[in-house]
């Protein structure tokens, strides 16, 4: 039987390697559940501010697609505590887990679709993903989805391949509402049809029309939402790939491979680029490692050159776990190497039990040196008290009619540790702006403008904007300072005072 030959007799023959991995999958992530359910961890900054855009749901936001803050929205409906916020992580995990294993037995066999599987599912990013709610997190999902019915597609014996291709279109369409970074797999679907013949016959005109209708049919809401708000999420890509005004070079680039052997595991991540530089060299790659380094290289590759222009972050390329998940496995049974694979995965295992313990004692970092790992999701909760605190007791002195703060990420986390307070009875949550146009979402959305700002108190992270803040007002009162010490030497630190009539920014 060739890689990519498909038989019936497969799919009613018992499959032990089948239920092997349902039930891993059902234990890793009943475990991270638990993790979840019991971790005195907070919320961090964009965790929250997903939260916050779950309150008003759209088709789009500042920086980012919507699905993240529908599916918090869908798991927060009668309560939004800190577990049902992450719910949906260790749950798409797990569901991308099992779209990668049939991937994977559709492309090679059951032994190599379970040990692909387990790759995936204790890879240091995700075993770090599963515990927090990210864009990331569906992004990865719905691309293992959209690789199984790839796999299908260009399967010799599926017939109606319509069905395959609408599949392929509708889970890269949601890929895309995740996370833009679902054009990587579009990309990878192209370069494969360039190079695999056969992969360009199964593109029939109905399996064609299927899968651009069914992307069209989920891109669009966003993409209308994009046009009729000037592009917003759009140009904040250009503004996170900085190029021009930030430094890349060599050393970044270095340093985003470096990051990668950190978040796919060392070992993996070396199996991955060193197997798929030697056998393309050799051309020795199978039709199914074509595939799936055709899924995995674009995201490499064009990180890889974005670290080279302005620097690039390590999660940039996670549209290549799934597919790398599958080839690391593949190759390593190829090569006759299972021993080390299992020295691998156990290795992660160890890993994923320690991260395990962290997130259930955060204490454990402290003593390990790893406090700063932990400073987002630590302190927003007694900050918000503090900061709560201090608007009460100014309100004695007469009613405020705004709290202004002047950093996303602090402003993010006030407003879900404080939802029962701002605006609900208390003065409304606004965002202070240090330019002339919005930076993110919340200076979109509530801004700080002069008919909020007869009496209010303005909130500076670190004092960077207390001066530019204090100028924009008639009068402004004393500067308080609150710090909220997280341990270890970190530290949040707020300066305070009350301004009266607000007058926005100084026209010079």
């Amino acid at each position: 039987m060739t890689p990519n030959e498909f038989s019936v007799d497969d799919v009613r023959r018992p499959d032990e390697a089948w239920a092997w991995a349902v039930g891993l999958t059902v234990l890793l992530t009943a475990a991270r559940l638990v993790a979840i359910r019991l971790s005195p961890l907070q919320l961090y900054p964009d965790e929250a501010q997903y939260w916050l855009w779950s309150r008003h749901l759209d088709f789009g936001y500042f920086t980012k697609p919507p699905l993240v803050a529908w599916l918090i929205r869908a798991t927060t409906l009668f309560n939004s505590a800190e577990p049902l916020v992450r719910l949906s992580s260790p749950l798409l995990h797990g569901a991308a887990g099992i779209c990668l294993y049939r991937a994977a037995r559709r492309l090679y066999d059951s032994r190599t679709a379970l040990f692909g599987l387990l790759v995936y599912g204790l890879t240091p990013a995700v075993q770090l993903g599963a515990f927090v709610m990210s864009t990331d997190t569906p992004l990865v999902a719905c691309l293992a989805a959209a690789l199984w019915a790839y796999a299908a597609l260009t399967s010799e014996a599926t017939r109606r391949r319509w069905i395959p291709g609408a599949w392929l279109g509708l889970m890269l369409g949601l890929a895309f509402l995740a996370k833009y970074a679902a054009l990587y797999a579009a990309i990878g679907v192209a370069a494969h049809a360039a190079l695999d013949r056969d992969a360009r016959k199964a593109w029939t005109p109905g399996a064609l029309a299927a899968a651009f209708g069914a992307f069209a049919l989920m891109a669009a809401p966003n993409l209308i939402w994009n046009a009729a708000h000037r592009l917003a999420a759009f140009g904040h890509l250009t503004q996170e790939a900085a190029w021009g005004a930030r430094k890349g070079g060599i050393g970044e680039a270095l340093a985003f491979l470096g990051s990668q052997f950190g978040v796919f595991g060392p070992i993996p991540f070396a199996v991955l680029i060193g197997g798929a530089i030697w056998l393309a060299a050799r051309r020795r790659l199978h039709r199914s490692d074509l595939l799936l380094v055709c899924w995995a290289a674009p995201a490499l590759l064009i990180v890889l050159g974005q670290a080279f222009m302005a620097g690039a972050k390590a999660n940039w390329a996670a549209a290549s776990f799934a597919p790398g998940s599958i080839l690391v496995a593949a190759w390593m049974l190829r090569w006759g190497r299972p021993r080390v694979l299992i020295f691998v995965l156990a290795s992660h295992a160890l890993l994923a039990l320690g991260g395990l313990a962290v997130v259930l004692a955060p204490p454990l970092a402290d003593r390990i040196g790893l406090s700063v790992a932990l400073r987002g999701v630590r302190g927003g909760r007694e900050a918000t008290e503090l900061l709560i605190g201090e608007a009460k007791a100014q309100q004695l002195a007469g009613p405020l009619t705004a709290v202004a703060i002047d950093e996303r990420e602090l402003f993010n986390i006030v407003a879900y540790y404080g939802r029962d307070y701002f605006g609900q009875g208390g003065p409304p949550l606004k965002a202070w702006l240090a330019g002339a146009y919005p930076q993110n979402q919340a200076e979109l959305a509530a801004p700080l403008t002069p008919a909020d700002g007869a009496r209010v108190l303005a909130v500076s992270r670190d004092g960077v904007h207390t001066p530019a803040m204090r100028a924009q007002f008639q009068s402004a009162g004393e500067t308080e300072i609150g710090q909220i010490w997280l341990g270890h030497g970190q530290r949040v630190r707020m300066e305070m005072f009350v301004g009266q009539t607000f007058r926005g920014p100084v026209k010079r």
